[in-house]
This record gives C-alpha cells, structure tokens and sequence, in this order.
C-alpha cells in the first residue's frame, strides 16, 4: 500500500501543453489509494477536459469560484478545498502561476486555494527552456522554496518549442514517486525496524479442538497501521485472525500457537528497535496432545496443562537497544498488577486496559487504555477508537525514542 492511501490530495493544473500527463497523474493517484479533487486554472481548460479528470478522479472538477453554467450558481469555496487537502501538488506550474504563487498574486481559484492551504505544497514547473532559466523565473523557485513549498524538478528533454533542454515537467510516474519518497523521508519512524504481535494463539488438543481466547487482532493490526504510516518498517506476527491490512512496509508473519509465536518474536527481534507485544498469548496449553481426534466416550474430559514460554519476559530478560512495550489486561488491582509486570518483564512501557471498562477489551473497535512507562509516568486516555489508541501509543514511543 502506498503512503499516499487514504490521502487527500488536490491537484492544481495550470495552462501549459503539459497539461495533458495530467491525466495520468490523476489516475496514479487514484490507484495509489487517494482521494483525488482537481483545480484547473481557466487556461488549463484549453488543454484537457474537466470532463476527463471527474472521470478520472470521481469528483467534481472546479475551475471558478462559481459553477458558471449552473443557473443557480454555487460557490466553490477555496477555503473548504484548501482544508480539505492533505497535500496540494500543482502539476504542470507555469512560469505565469509560479510567478502569481511567489508574489501572492490571486485571482483564480487556485491561487486562492493555494494561499488558503494548511498542507504541505509540492509544484512541478514545466515551461520552455528560455522561460525555465530566466531569472525572473529562478527567482519564483527561490521564495517558494523559502515559503516551505516542495518543488520537483524539471526535467531535460524535448519541449513543446523543438528545443531541447531543462524545462520538461517530470513524468507522472516520477512526480508519485518523488511525493511518496519525500514524505517517508520525513516520517519520525522512517529507517526504524518495529515487531508487533497481534491476535490469538490457538493452541492444540487433538486435530480438531483448540484452546484459544477472544482476541480479534484488531488493536494489534491498528498499531501495525500506524507504525507504518510513520513510516517503520513492520514486522506482523499474527496469531489466527480475520484481520487484513495490506501496507508496503508492513511484512505478515501468520503464527498459530505460543510456541510458534515465540520462536518468531525471537527470530526477529535482535534487528527490531521497537517491539510491541499486543497479542493475547495462551498462558497454558496442553501437556499432551493426542494425534487422532478425541472421541466422545464419558460425560468428563480431563485436560493437565502446562504453561507456555512467556515471550514477553524472555525478550525483556535479552533486549539490548530495543524499546519493549507490553500490554496488561486487567480485571482486577489493574494499575498495581500492571506496574509489577512492567518491571518484571524488564519493559519500556507498559499498555493497560481492563475488563471492567466498557468499550475495552476483546472484539470491539474501542478500547480504554491507560500507559505506565519505565518512569512511573501514568498516562490515562478516554474511551477512543483503536485505531486512536494506536496513534496515541505510537506518539507515545517516538517521544520516549526521541528524547
């Protein structure tokens, strides 16, 4: 999955015959996950279609500040636009709408919009060679940089004029590729390694029957999610789940019993510089497990069990570097039962919930969580979505390796 999945992304065409890889762009976008909305200045219309990018994009396409063939006319609101966008990329940017940007120029709706975004700005210029080194022109580069706006560099090649040279828009392949590679360069996480463990273990009686626990794997899925959207790589050591997540730098590990995920957890973890342990481990498993199914024969089944090798303790009994989070879930002495296994599991922090919040838990979309690091710093949360949580978490764990 892109990093650009789920984004908002507002495209500014400006009126250059470049114009028409626009389209393609619009599309790349889509494809990468995004949402798509496009702004053409009104010379941008003699060279592609607003029908073709709503098409594209599946949005309306705007290019006024009013729907000039509606006879109920209707405001389009460069403000609302401007809010709305993650990122605003202006693709082809003339040398005209570089100069209006750079000199606050504003009397279309891009310009408006542009001057009324919050989100970061990406421009790629495309003109003819001459325009593309006039001073006036390197100028406009200079103060938009100096105003924090990203640009992407032309390209050499043949312009629309027969020279050739510097001046070319870069290909719309490369225009996604250099947004994706700039903001991963940038993400707090980004050259970080994070194991997480997520979901159940199941562990066997017969062929057939397990013992096993409610865990769904949501939260654990939900903090993977983050850890890449800030830009980890993540290792997913999943017990059985109905969870899916699909994420460039997110690699699954699918895992079925303690022991399995145990011997995943350490294989992994001396090149991890955070580990996360959100799965719910079976505690004991069977001492024997019979190869055929047990059949049904008395009215009583006696099962002796045994306990598991706790994988939390066994890495914090070997962590060197590694930040090592746990999670703790309580139905009783919640805080003190917590505080006791952070330090004896030898952890960073420690995620508590317990039973006897309603929204925590098992299965549901929420949960009510409360951190206690290696400090004693206690950091209670309101009832949030788990997806929520994780971001909280994640904060939480960049401010401590940060520090």
């Amino acid at each position: 999955m892109s990093i650009l999945s789920g984004k908002n992304i507002l495209l500014g065409i400006s009126g250059g015959i470049a114009a028409y890889k626009s389209a393609s762009l619009v599309r790349l976008f889509v494809k990468s996950g995004a949402n798509v909305k496009v702004v053409l200045t009104p010379s941008a219309k003699d060279f592609i279609t607003p029908l073709t990018l709503s098409t594209l994009s599946k949005h309306p396409v705007y290019s006024s500040f009013t729907n000039e063939e509606d006879d109920n006319a209707v405001w389009n609101n460069h403000v609302d636009l401007g809010l709305w966008a993650d990122l605003l990329i202006i693709a082809p940017a003339t040398a005209n709408t570089l100069s209006k940007m750079a000199n606050g120029v504003c009397d279309n709706l891009l310009l408006a919009t542009y001057l009324s975004a919050k989100c970061p700005v990406y421009f790629a210029p495309a003109m003819d060679l001459d325009m593309y080194k006039h001073e006036s022109t390197r100028r406009s580069f200079k103060v938009l940089k100096s105003y924090g706006n990203i640009m992407i560099p032309a390209t050499s090649g043949e312009l629309a004029s027969g020279l050739v040279g510097e001046g070319r828009m870069a290909e719309p392949e490369d225009i996604v590729t250099y947004i994706e590679d700039d903001i991963l360069g940038k993400l707090p996480l980004r050259g970080k390694k994070v194991l997480i463990t997520a979901g159940p273990t199941y562990e066997a009686i017969d062929p057939v029957r397990f013992i096993g626990n409610h865990s769904s794997g949501k939260m654990g899925f939900e903090i993977a999610k983050a850890a890449a959207n800030n830009g980890a790589e993540v290792i997913l050591i999943t017990g059985p789940t109905h969870q899916k997540v699909s994420h460039s730098l997110i690699e699954i590990v699918p895992v079925t019993s303690a022991q399995d995920m145990y011997d995943a957890a350490h294989e992994y973890f001396n090149s991890v510089d955070v580990a996360i342990l959100s799965a719910a481990v079976a505690d004991y498993k069977p001492k024997d497990v019979a190869t055929q199914k047990i059949k049904k024969k008395d009215s009583t089944l006696t099962l002796e069990l045994e306990k598991t090798k706790d994988i939390l303790a066994s890495l914090g009994d070997i962590k060197k570097q590694q930040y090592l989070v746990g999670f703790a879930l309580e139905t009783n002495d919640e805080l003190e039962n917590a505080k006791g296994k952070l330090k004896r599991k030898n952890l960073n922090l420690i995620v508590l919930n317990s039973l006897n919040d309603k929204g925590a838990g098992f299965k549901g979309d929420t949960n009510k969580v409360t951190f206690i690091d290696d400090k004693e710093i206690i950091t209670e949360f309101k009832l949030k979505s788990k997806a929520e949580v994780a971001t909280d978490l994640l904060n939480k764990i960049i401010s401590q390796i940060n520090a």
